[in-house]
């Protein structure tokens, strides 16, 4: 189950980087089977909507954290 968990982890961050044009900086996605944790910083909150979303279209019923941190600083 761990390498499945990793292959999902692995293709959500490619997902998410292709869907916000790599702007989440220190992206870190914690996958579980309880849950999908999205972390990292982005200088809108438009691009951790665009982050969301691309978990969500992969996994819709995942339960989803987004606790990517919006921040103007780069």
């Amino acid at each position: 189950m761990g390498s499945n968990l990793t292959l999902l982890r692995q293709e959500l961050e490619s997902r998410v980087q292709l869907r916000t044009g790599r702007r989440v900086r220190n992206l870190a996605i914690d996958v579980s089977p309880e849950r999908i944790l999205l972390q990292g910083q982005a200088t809108s909150y438009h691009v951790k909507q665009l982050a969301q979303h691309g978990v969500q279209e992969y996994v819709p019923d995942a339960q989803l954290e987004n606790a990517i941190v919006v921040s103007r600083v780069q």
